[in-house]
Parts: C-alpha cells; structure tokens; sequence
C-alpha cells in the first residue's frame, strides 16, 4: 500500500475550481456520445457509457446534458470521431501520454506537436512511452469510506489488485477489462465511489523541482485546453516542499 501521488492530489484540488468547467463539460459529454454511439444507448446495458456517465455525474454535469449526449448518439447527424493515442517526453524527459478524440486527425496532430515542441518537449511515436505506464482501472472513494485495512479488504473480495490511501482517500486498481465489474461489486460494500475510470498508471514516478514541475504544468495545461484532448498523464510526482511554493 502506497501513497497516492501528491500531484494527482493537486490536480483534483485544482479540478474544483477550474475556470474551464464548461471546456470539462463539452468533453465528457463527447465521451457519452461516443460510448453510446458505439454501444448501446442505455448505460445498464453498455460499459463504457455507464463509467461515462458516473465521470460525468462526478463533476455535477447537469442531468439534462447527460441526456442530451446520448439522444446525439441516435441521431444521423452525431459527428464521427477518432480515438488516437499520442506520446511523448515533456520538460526533463518525463513520459507524457495525450489521448485524443477528434474529427480532424491533421488538426490534432499538428496541434499536440506543437504544444510539446513550445513547452520543452519533444512528441514521439505510438508506443515511445506508454511501456512505463500500466493500463488499468481506477476507481476513487473518499477517505471517510473506511480505513485503509477495510477498504483494502473490500477491493480485494471485489476482484481489485490493488489499493493505495493516504489522508485524501483511496484509490483502487484492476485490470482494465474488469473495472465496470470491480466497481460494480465495490458500490455494494462501500457504496457509490467518487470517480471509475480506465487510466494509464505511472510503473514509476519522478520527482521534479519548482522548475520543471512550472514547465510540466504549462504543457499540461495547453493539452487539457484543446477541444480534442480528453486526458492528459506523465510520470512526475510533486514533493511536499515542492508543492508548498506551487
């Protein structure tokens, strides 16, 4: 058991107050219509769309956007997007993974190679980076869920691999294919988690200094603001001493 990473700590503080909650909005609904479109309709019966919707539920999207993205899935008029993957190292060679969704891949491409190349990076090729990280499922519950010892206990009766707590929660692992199961089984015994989701999960992470961690997240923030890019993951941890000054 470890603990969780001090700069996904960050972020999630950050995600509440984020300026661009309309931008987090648009991208998860993408997500539903997708998941939907490719699915089935009814989250009951479509993986995907169910953990879309739970994401979407999360951030408080309103009901009716929710309802909106899937009936676009059923029209003939829902866009047709590509899922596509890219990777590369940004300040101080920390692995960066982007995933995308897009209508124009020309346009995304051009964009994530320009944002890599204007904050320090370099974009490499599919496949560069992404053996450091674990594909995986995350499923998220806050602290007062339980104690580390309890919720360890129900993750793995669930079927999960693995837990990590610390003071802000818990944060459980399974193997990707099984996170809809996992988190299904988990809801039972602790009730509704805060967030599931299919990430990529750092093998390692670095620490970095007050510099690269300001170079890291200007990158990080310029991909999280395009339209097209869903989420955005490096390998890089911020310490304690670090994060005070951030």
């Amino acid at each position: 058991m470890a603990g969780h990473s001090k700069w996904a700590n960050i972020q999630h503080r950050k995600g509440k107050q984020d300026k661009l909650r309309s931008k987090m909005f648009s991208k998860l609904a993408k997500e539903i219509t997708v998941a939907a479109k490719m699915g089935d309709p009814d989250p009951d019966k479509n993986p995907r769309l169910r953990l879309a919707v739970k994401a979407a539920k999360a951030v408080s999207v309103p009901k009716d956007v929710i309802d909106r993205a899937i009936r676009k899935s059923m029209g003939g008029d829902a866009e047709d997007y590509t899922e596509i993957r890219y990777e590369g190292y940004g300040p101080n060679g920390i692995a960066v993974i982007v995933e995308t969704m897009t209508d124009n891949l020309n346009r995304t491409a051009s964009n994530v190679r320009s944002y890599f190349t204007k904050n320090g990076g370099n974009l490499g090729t599919t496949g560069s980076v992404s053996f450091m990280f674990d594909r995986v499922g995350e499923i998220t519950y806050p602290a007062q869920a339980g104690d580390a010892d309890t919720v360890m206990v129900a993750a793995l009766e669930a079927g999960a691999d693995d837990v990590e707590s610390d003071e802000d929660g818990h944060w459980i692992y399974c193997a990707d294919t099984a996170l809809a199961e996992v988190s299904e089984a988990l809801e039972k015994a602790l009730g509704e988690s805060t967030e599931a989701k299919l990430i990529w999960k750092p093998q390692t992470r670095t620490d970095v200094d007050l510099e690269t961690a300001i170079k890291l997240m200007k990158l990080i923030d310029t991909l999280e603001e395009d339209d097209d890019v869903q989420t955005v993951t490096a390998n890089f941890d911020v310490p304690e001493d670090v994060a005070a000054k951030l």
